[in-house]
């Protein structure tokens, strides 16, 4: 009993020690972050983490669902389509041609109401109400500075950062973008309780406006200005100026940081299968949605071209524009919004085509910066297309 007593006291006194740590470091996230992953078994975030965090209702307005093609339920993946999207845990994929669904399927685990995390495609519809925004006079132009609309960075790191920088993901700074370490940005912005803290004192590593370097800090950043410039909460906003117009069939959520109530802007967007497609159907039509113009076709216009920059490796980017990614495959444009574990909103705007992919698993970037399982979507959707 003394050995059994004995071990209790240093199994807490070295709990405590642990926590205090973690305390004084700033790294409290991270028993959360534990709680989450590997005590579930899980190596990361997954797309039903809705119910782990608090989030904001991003309502919807009128629905209008989706017309069904005279070929809906006639079309079927190959057993080689089948296959691939079996290996990367496919959730939901959805086929839109010309407004009308094409072809849907859902795992046992999702469904046509299921509300699954965007993770990075939140970046596009965080793109999308900084052009409402601009549309609206509340930002001036993508060339303002950053300090124009949040004063407290007039400083020496933030003062020549301009709006465009940061849509272009080209602030120059560093906000350590790595998704395999715990103690990096994603982590502490993801599980942490202070999301704009985590935006505050990076270092510079390039001048504004010169070197495309992905990260989800410069997306934080187009949030913060958001909610200044509107006096409203991100997903309020993002409820009236976006997905009550669009027809969306359910209320969307957007995961929000603790006590302060921040939607986390890069991630954590909650929607479905068919209402994500709408984000696509907006791009697609220039910022048009049968006949209100919501966005401005040329800040569209801005969003999916590439931005001309180069990357880390100093080859040239053609394949990123205002958080949109671009690419051309099998002699079709392509612009598209993607999350980490395999979330994809594809638009083919040449044959009014529009795939949405939800899932687990995503593969490797291949050489055009394209992963090579959208390459398996988007092939599914041009046979269905023809």
């Amino acid at each position: 009993m003394k050995f059994i007593k004995r071990l209790f006291v240093l199994l807490l006194a070295f709990f405590l020690l642990f926590e205090l740590v973690l305390f004084a470091s700033g790294y409290q996230y991270l028993n959360k972050l534990l709680r989450l992953t590997i005590l579930q078994g899980k190596s990361g975030p997954d797309i039903n983490d809705l119910n782990e965090f608090p989030s904001s209702t991003v309502n919807n307005g009128i629905a209008h669902p989706w017309l069904k093609s005279s070929r809906y339920g006639k079309l079927t993946l190959n057993s080689s389509e089948k296959i691939g999207a079996d290996s990367y845990k496919t959730s939901a994929l959805l086929v839109i041609q010309n407004d009308s669904i094409l072809y849907e399927n859902y795992s046992d685990d999702a469904g046509i109401t299921f509300l699954s995390n965007s993770f990075s495609m939140a970046k596009s519809i965080q793109s999308i109400l900084i052009g409402i925004a601009i549309r609206q006079q509340l930002i001036g132009s993508v060339n303002d500075p950053v300090c124009k609309y949040l004063p407290e960075l007039n400083n020496e790191i933030y003062r020549n950062i301009t709006i465009k920088h940061l849509l272009w993901m080209a602030s120059g700074l560093d906000f350590n973008e790595t998704y395999s370490s715990p103690f990096a940005w994603p982590a502490k912005a993801y599980y942490g309780t202070d999301v704009n803290a985590t935006v505050m004192s990076p270092t510079i590593v390039a001048a504004p406006g010169t070197l495309f370097h992905y990260k989800g800090g410069d997306t934080q950043l187009l949030g913060m200005i958001l909610k200044k410039v509107t006096q409203k909460p991100v997903a309020q906003f993002a409820s009236e100026q976006l997905w009550s117009k669009i027809g969306s069939e359910l209320p969307a959520q957007w995961g929000t940081d603790l006590p302060n109530g921040m939607e986390k802007v890069s991630c954590c967007f909650y929607a479905t299968a068919r209402d994500f497609a709408r984000i696509g159907k907006l791009i697609m039509n220039k910022g048009n949605w049968n006949g209100f113009q919501i966005i401005d076709s040329s800040y569209v216009q801005s969003a999916v071209s590439p931005s001309g920059l180069i990357n880390t490796s100093g080859l040239f980017v053609d394949y990123y524009g205002y958080q949109w990614w671009l690419a051309n495959y099998q002699n079709h444009p392509v612009y598209y919004a993607r999350g980490i574990l395999g979330q994809y909103i594809f638009c083919v705007p040449d044959i009014k085509l529009i795939v949405v992919r939800l899932g687990h698993l995503r593969a490797s970037k291949t050489a055009d910066e394209m992963p090579a399982d959208a390459k398996l979507y988007l092939d599914i959707g041009l046979r269905f297309s023809n």
